[in-house]
């Protein structure tokens, strides 16, 4: 062996210190690699968490907006009714209450019973126009010239899953007066 030639020099170390040194860097690898593998999962677990949270109140605003654009074209619905009323009365059909608004071609009649808002045109079916109403009242106001009809409406909040009631509650008041002489 020459003096300079470094290709084939190795300095001479314990066997036993040389293997327990790469033991030890390997099993501080795999522990450090466990340790990055399960913080990922820590944090695609948190997201997978928030985005089904996210999810669940996407699909609760979109259904109480659905229910509240429903509540207003009903709403306006039956302000139209009450406009082209020549009479109202409350009838009572079959032991319930009902608004009876007769106009000068048709007659429209309500009703709200089993959470339900009733719609029907002269003799026809009832047709269910609200579903999931709370509590429903109309009724006349007393006004210094004329008599105007209220309709107060709440409906029930809805909630899914793990989301709680909506923050806030949904009630509605439609005001109308009808365009008759005659009113009851």
């Amino acid at each position: 062996m020459r003096f300079c030639d470094f290709g084939t020099f190795r300095p001479s170390r314990p066997s036993g210190a040389r293997a327990g040194s790469r033991r030890s860097e390997r099993a501080y690898m795999l522990t450090e690699a466990l340790v990055y593998i399960s913080a990922v999962f820590v944090l695609l677990g948190a997201g997978m968490i928030a985005m089904y949270r996210c999810i669940d109140n996407s699909l609760v605003l979109r259904r109480n907006a659905d229910d509240i654009a429903r509540t207003m074209h009903i709403g306006e619905c039956w302000r139209a009714d009450v406009r082209a009323a020549t009479n109202v009365a409350w009838v009572v059909n079959g032991g319930e209450k009902v608004l009876r608004l007769d106009g000068a071609t048709r007659h429209v009649e309500y009703r709200y019973s089993d959470g339900a808002v009733y719609r029907r045109f002269g003799l026809g079916p009832w047709g269910r126009v609200l579903e999931q109403v709370k509590s429903s009242a109309m009724g006349s106001r007393g006004r210094s010239r004329v008599t105007a009809w209220s309709w107060d409406l709440e409906l029930q909040p809805r909630h899914r899953g793990a989301v709680g009631a909506a923050r806030m509650r949904p009630l509605f008041t439609f005001i109308a007066v009808p365009d008759a002489a005659e009113t009851r």
